[in-house]
């Protein structure tokens, strides 16, 4: 990757460059931190510690999924909390390192919210946060929300787009077909630390994002 060729916002985003460096491997950990191999949920009560660690070591980032059930046929949890809760956790225990998701699964979460959270966590880090976003890979979950899951490709992709409205934008307008109307009497605050806030796609095998 050459840093040249990047957009502005990315090339001089801190918590960006810290993880995607020209013709460098960086080093970064998902939560929960460490392996869990007896079971599907992991022992959560040292996370804070390694999380303090990794930041005071030189890890590039801090890695946290969207699991938001347990499915036997699955497997794990993940980090069993919600990601954005523990963001903000993780945000007030650590100084230097970059968080990020991989990733917030959008089509089961209503894109204001999270463009607010986003934008949240990254105001409370000083600007140490990527947004990873994922369209999903557990077609269990879906009815649970009410969401179909077999158009999570179309409502990704909207998501996506109303997120970056919303963050970089004062007033914005915008028409969706499977979320809200900004009409440009409201605006969302807080806005990220810089002018775009660093978001990236996570993909896996059984997503769909096309």
């Amino acid at each position: 990757m050459n840093k040249l060729t990047l957009p502005a916002h990315l090339a001089n985003n801190a918590a960006f460059t810290r993880v995607f460096q020209p013709n460098k491997l960086t080093f970064g950990l998902i939560a929960p931190f460490k392996g869990y191999p007896e079971g599907p949920v992991p022992d959560m009560e040292d996370h804070l510690e390694l999380a303090k660690m990794a930041d005071a070591g030189g890890v590039s980032a801090l890695w946290l999924r969207d699991v938001p059930f347990y499915d036997p046929n699955f497997g794990d949890v993940g980090q069993i909390y919600d990601p954005f809760v523990d963001l903000g956790f993780l945000a007030a225990a650590t100084q230097n390192i970059t968080l990020g998701t991989a990733g917030i699964v959008s089509p089961l979460r209503n894109p204001v919210l999270t463009a607010k959270q986003a934008a949240s966590i990254d105001q409370l880090s000083k600007g140490r946060f990527i947004l990873g976003m994922s369209s999903g890979d557990r077609p269990v979950e879906y009815p649970a929300f009410g969401y179909n899951f077999d158009n999570r490709a179309e409502r990704f992709r909207e998501a996506w787009e109303m997120i970056r409205t919303l963050n970089e934008n004062k007033f914005p307008q915008m028409s969706t077909d499977y979320h809200g109307q900004l009409t440009g009497n409201i605006d969302l605050v807080p806005k990220p630390v810089s002018s775009s806030l660093p978001m990236i796609t996570i993909g896996r095998a059984r997503q769909d994002m096309s």
